[in-house]
Order: C-alpha cells, then structure tokens, then sequence
C-alpha cells in the first residue's frame, strides 16, 4: 500500500483511478458532500459577514471517522475531486474536516480520465482554489437565504410544504408566463395559395407558392373571400419565368458539447430527461468496464460550458476522418468554435470521448442500451464536428403571372444536398420542424420560359400561439438568459416538478394551479426573485467571485439588504390565499364528502375535501391493467418514500406481492403468467421465464 491518500467523490471513479494510479496511492470515496447547512435552521449569520454553519449528516459520521483515519496514515493527501466550483467546495470541506497536522494537502483535477491526463495532473498538484471555494459558498448561502426566509411564509399564508428558490422560482415564473400568452393568445386567420406548374410544352410539373404582387407588394390573404378572389384572377394569368437564381450554400457543424447542448439533444433525439442525461454522463465520465481494458473513463467531464478542444483530440479526430471517410470530408485546418456562453471556464473542455477510436460499435458488448446511445451522441457530435461542411444548391425561381386585373409573383425554390460532408454521420436535431430541411427539387428553368398552370391550391390556417417549453426549450432559455450554471440545469427541472408547481404534458412543462397561485404571490411581493434579469445579474456575481473580481461577502450584502425590507413588508401586507383543490367524483368512505386530489411530500393522494374535521386520505392508484400473481388483483404503480416507482398489490396489506418491473396487461404466451418489461426494448415472464421482443407476441 503507498502512502498516498486520494479522495474522490465516488466509488467508480475510484476505481478507475486506482487503475492508473497504481500500488503507490490509496484510493477512497466520499459519497459526494461531506459538510452542508443545517436542515431545520437556517445556518447562516447574516449579522456577522453571513458565515456558514456547516455540520456533518449524521448519514456521513462513520464516513468521515474512516477518512481521518486514513488521512492519519498517509504522507500526502491528494484531492481529486470534480474540476469544477462545486468540486473545489467539496474537496475544500474535505480538507476541512479530515485536516491533521503536519500531513500536506494537494488539489488536483483533471476533465478526463485518462492515464495521461491524471498523471499530468498529480505531478502538478495546487493549493485549493478559495475563489472557486466562494463563489460555491455564496451560491449555497443566497439559495439558503431565500429557500428558508420566504418559505414559512408561503406555508404561513397559503400551506405548509410549498418553498421557495432563487433559482426555481424564476423557471417556474417562465413557464407560467409562457402559459399565459398561450391563454390569452387569439388565433388569426390567413389563407396561402399555391400554383402547379410546368413548362411549356411537356415539362415536370413544380409547385409555387404566391407571395405577392408583381411590383414586389406583399399580399396578405385573410379570409376566404379574398382567397378565392385571387385564385379567379390567376386562373385568368399567363405565366412565365422571371427570374433565376441557383448558388453554392455551405452549412457548418454544431459545436462539440457542453452541458447545456448535450442535455437540449439528448431530450429531442433520445428523449432523456436533463436528470437521466447527466447521470448517464457521469457513469461515462467516472469509468465503466470495458473488457480487458479494466475500468475506463470513456468522455470528458460533462459539467461544462466551453467548446473548446485540445490540439491533441483535435488531432486524434482530423488523423480518425482523414482514415475513415477520406480526405474530402477533412478540412484544410482544425474547426474551432467560438466561447458559447458568458462567463465560460476556458479552461475546460467540451464534451467528447476520451479516445475517438473506441467507436460506439466497439463498446456495444460492454454498456448498457442508456450508456450507448448517449456515448454514441458524443462521438458522433465530435466526429462531425471536425467534418468538412455540407455543400447545397440553392435554386430560387420568381414567377410572374399576368392577369387581366393585375400581375403577381410566385415563387419556387430548392435546395439539393451536393456533397454530405458532417451530414454523412450527424445533423442536428430540431425542437421544430423545418420544411426548408426537405430537399426538394425544381426542373431545370430559365428566364422567358412559359409556363401551363395545372391547378390552384388554397389552404386556410391559423396563427398558433408560442409552444409551451420542453426540457431542450427549457435548458436552452435558462442558458441563453444566464440563469443557473452547467451543474444546476438538470436539479432545477426536477425541483419544479417535484415541489408540484409544474407538470410535463406530452413532454412538455405546464404549470400546476398552485404553481400558478405561488409564482403570483412571489411576482406581487417579491418581485426580483422571480426576475429574469435580476437573477442572472447573481449569477454574474458568482462568476466574478470565482474570478477574484469581487468579494463574496459584499455580493451577499448587496441582494440581502433590499430583500430583508421586503421580506418583513411581505410577512405584513401578504394575503392568505387557500391552494386551489382538484375535487374528484368520488365520495368518502367516511362522510361521504367529496375526495380531493392533494400533492405532498411523495407525490400527489387522495384526502377528503371536509378537512380537517374529516382526516381520511388514501393512495391514488394507477392501474397498469397487470393482474396479481398472487391473488389476482389489479396491479397499481405506487411511488416509495425516497420517489422510486414500484408495482404492488391494490388489495395490500393482505397481498404484499410488488415488484420494480413494469407490468404488462398481456399474459405470457408459453405459460399465462406475468409479463413484465425487460430491458426497455424486451418483456419478460416472471413465471417461466420466457423472453420476446417487444411486440413481437
């Protein structure tokens, strides 16, 4: 055993050090933060520059006993937490509570897991960075300060349970505003017309659409009326071509990842929650098993807003394409991208594999179906990235019609995909469809060509109100405003939901009416809490902080000051308001009121609307229409204490059958018994043991 003590923050991360690093070190996990502000109090002593208290989890203590000890048998302590704030606060906790005399500590980082990388960074030790150290601790102080001074109220004047966020209260304000243009959106009504057309006299017929009159007018088209009268009046038109214009357009690959972009694909391409994808990504990044390679960090660290990359993955990758596609699909240089988001850590790097050889198709015998996709998304993003450019050409043809009352344009165009380039491995996704994505193609034209008209289409519609957010609309407007950080887009998507203040609807957020009647109440009282600008301000804060280019303590002082005066006016002028209730058909077995539909702690139950003189609540149960095993009632999905979904009986506690796999309505087909779903794409009997893809039964 060497005398060199690690501590990392998990236990797989360990053990792809430990590979590396070899018999010299001795590796130990944390289990994430060690130290934390109290539950139950506040923590924080404004009146003395807001120092923290931090105490030790009861949960961590024996942790913690371990850690000392082994830090008082050690030469040296290295550090190697996440390079990031958070990390820096960790691995400063860590020093603070393990510390002995006379034992030197290092700090060192890394944003791979590499040999090259972690040896790089062990024989370049540092001192903790208490830049980085305060701007996480302000971080932590300013959501204590606002989570536990404007929650009681919340509980004082509508119920106990709600809570406040810097942070959360400001996306939940986005989505209810959001909400409500959709609400108060009024349609309006517009017509299109379009011409098939060919040329005279036998050509492929092509479709254009009218855009206006023939002097470069625009015509808007309102109602029917008008539709039909310019479909009598082109109807009556000669047509021929007036203009054609066909050029060379090159269309550029999307940066490598960062956080932000990486969470917005992984929802629009593999529907991965920012929550799942960030916890995929932290199992690519601390190691997984890979054959005889042992342990493997297999993508660089995934909490990070810079696109840069190193000259020597740079390489990696030009050497990788210039082998794989040929020296077409190779630009002269390296691509480059720009810093995508203010405040960007430089130092760090984008999302990408540790190796670009290790191709996705390699690592399909050693990941799970969830590791894979989102493995083979980086890659491909990487790889395409350093791509040379797809080429199009673009065609665009006016027509002009003469018509005995006046003369019109139309137009047509094309675009024709001419060389694939990046497109060849990877496009894009899209939170919209785009109709000029579709190659279309227009027959060969040329000025002074006549045209037959073969038929004349119009088609009504309507204006369509803003789209409510999904979680790659959400992330994106969180990082366009400067709203929260890499490491706090997914945990906020998951408080909103969890607190009950929004729901996901066919994949997208909309607000709760409590949510609705919470972000009013903080709008009317504490109006920069859930202000955009105000809020991104902070986060300025925060990163100059991380800088040295302001005091963390003065930052406090400057949002504390105004907010305890309204604070103590709010506790004063704030009305009690009753949360709305949701009142179901169904009576009360004990006084035959009405049941309401409540959210609490683990989700949302069943309580009796005659409160509190009637206290009768039970569990609402969702039917998977999967009968018991065991005695043949409906199984339901029920939610633990800790929010993990299991399937158990509905006639418990006489029948404790449950179970973690989803249930299935079908029988098996060998036995009769329960199917259950296996591995996402398979089902699987729990009685004979039987297995079938899905649907294929």
């Amino acid at each position: 055993m060497g005398n060199n003590l690690v501590i990392v923050e998990s236990p797989a991360k360990a053990r792809t050090l430990d590979k590396i690093l070899g018999r010299n070190y001795r590796l130990k996990a944390s289990l994430g933060h060690v130290r934390d502000l109290p539950k139950g109090k506040l923590g924080v002593d404004v009146d003395h520059d807001f120092a923290p208290s931090y105490v030790v989890p009861k949960a961590k203590a024996k942790l913690i006993s371990e850690l000392k000890h082994a830090v008082k048998e050690a030469s040296a302590v290295y550090l190697a937490t996440d390079p990031d704030r958070e990390g820096e606060a960790i691995a400063w906790h860590l020093a603070e509570v393990t510390g002995a005399d006379k034992i030197p500590y290092y700090r060192v980082t890394f944003h791979e897991i590499t040999e090259q990388a972690v040896k790089d960074a062990f024989k370049h030790p540092r001192d903790i960075d208490m830049n980085l150290v305060n701007a996480q601790q302000a971080r932590r102080v300013l959501d204590r300060l606002v989570g536990y001074k404007i929650s009681p109220l919340l509980w004082q004047k509508v119920r106990r349970g709600l809570s406040a966020g810097r942070v959360q209260s400001v996306a939940v304000s986005i989505i209810v505003n959001r909400e409500r243009e959709i609400l108060d959106f009024v349609p309006a009504e517009y017509w299109t017309i379009e011409a098939d057309l060919a040329k005279k006299p036998r050509g492929a017929a092509f479709r254009a659409g009218l855009v206006g009159q023939a002097d470069g007018t625009k015509l808007e088209i309102h109602n029917q009326a008008e539709a039909d009268g310019l479909k009598e009046a082109l109807g009556k038109a000669k047509y021929a071509v007036a203009k054609v214009g066909t050029k060379e357009v090159s269309r550029q690959p999307a940066a490598p990842f960062i956080t932000s972009t990486l969470q917005q694909e992984a929802w629009r391409k593999l529907h991965f929650t920012a929550k799942q994808t960030m916890a995929i990504a932290q199992q690519l990044y601390e190691g997984l098993a890979v054959g005889d390679e042992g342990s493997v960090g297999l993508i660089t660290y995934m909490r990070t807003d810079s696109t840069r990359v190193s000259e020597l993955a740079l390489a990696e990758t030009r050497e990788y394409i210039g082998s794989k596609f040929g020296p077409d699909f190779l630009p002269a240089k390296a691509r480059s991208f720009g810093k995508k988001v203010k405040g960007a850590q430089e130092a760090h790097e984008a999302i990408r594999p540790t190796s670009i050889h290790r191709e996705p198709a390699l690592l399909k015998p050693y990941l799970n179906a969830a590791q894979l996709k989102l493995y083979e998304l980086i890659w491909k993003r990487m790889v395409a990235s350093q791509m040379a450019s797809a080429v199009f050409d673009s065609t665009s043809v006016d027509i002009e019609a003469k018509s005995p009352q006046a003369g019109y344009l139309l137009r047509a165009t094309s675009s024709v995909n001419r060389f694939p380039g990046f497109m060849m491995l990877y496009s894009e996704g899209r939170d919209e469809t785009d109709e000029e994505d579709r190659e279309k193609r227009l027959p060969r034209l040329a000025k002074g060509d006549e045209l037959d008209l073969k038929d004349i289409l119009s088609e009504q519609h309507f204006t369509q109100p803003p789209p409510r957010y999904t979680e790659a609309t959400l992330v994106k407007a969180l990082e366009q405003w400067g709203i929260g950080r890499p490491s706090t887009y997914a945990p906020i998507l998951s408080t909103i939901q969890d607190r009950g203040y929004v729901e996901k609807v066919s994949g997208s957020f909309r607000p709760t009416d409590l949510g609705m009647l919470v972000n009013d109440l903080l709008s009317k009282h504490f109006r920069f809490i859930v202000n955009v600008k105000f809020t991104a301000r902070m986060e300025s804060y925060l990163d100059d902080i991380a800088s040295h280019k302001m005091d963390w303590v003065a930052a406090l002082k400057e949002f504390y000051d105004p907010f305890a005066g309204t604070l103590e006016k709010a506790s004063q002028q704030m009305e009690r308001v009753k949360p709305p209730v949701e009142l179901t058909e169904e009576p009360c077995p004990q006084c035959g009121r009405p049941l309401a539909i409540k959210a609490g702690r683990f989700g949302k139950f069943l309580a009796c609307s005659g409160y509190p003189e009637c206290k009768f609540t039970k569990s609402i149960k969702v039917k998977t229409g999967a009968r018991c095993p065991e005695c043949g009632g409906d199984l339901v999905e029920k939610v633990t204490k800790k929010r993990r979904t299991f399937y158990g009986c509905s006639n418990y506690p006489k029948c404790q059958f449950a179970m973690n796999a989803r249930p299935l309505a079908q029988p098996c087909p060998q036995c009769g018994g329960l199917l259950t779903e296996y591995r996402k794409s398979w089902v699987k009997c729990t009685k004979c043991g039987h297995k079938e893809a899905k649907g294929q039964g």
